[in-house]
């Protein structure tokens, strides 16, 4: 495990220690499962669209012609 240091300002770091102490734990420890929530959430490689399989959703619900709006097409559905 690397130390870092790391600057935060005191009312953060007031409220990681109350926290800590609230559910008996080092205020270290919830330091590191935040930082790799966020490492997670923001930073790791989420899948591409391209690597994703296609899949059947069914037929149109009308035939489409060239001079149709799709966009209006798509959020408009004529069975309401």
């Amino acid at each position: 495990m690397k130390t870092i240091t790391v600057n935060v300002s005191e009312p953060v770091y007031e409220d990681f220690q109350r926290f800590a102490r609230k559910v008996d734990r080092k205020t270290s420890e919830l330091i590191r499962e935040a930082m790799e929530a966020y490492r997670q959430q923001h930073m790791q490689r989420r899948t591409s669209l391209r690597d994703l399989r296609p899949a059947s959703v069914g037929g149109a619900i009308l035939p489409i012609t060239s001079e149709d709006d799709l966009l209006g097409e798509m959020l408009h559905d004529p069975r309401d």
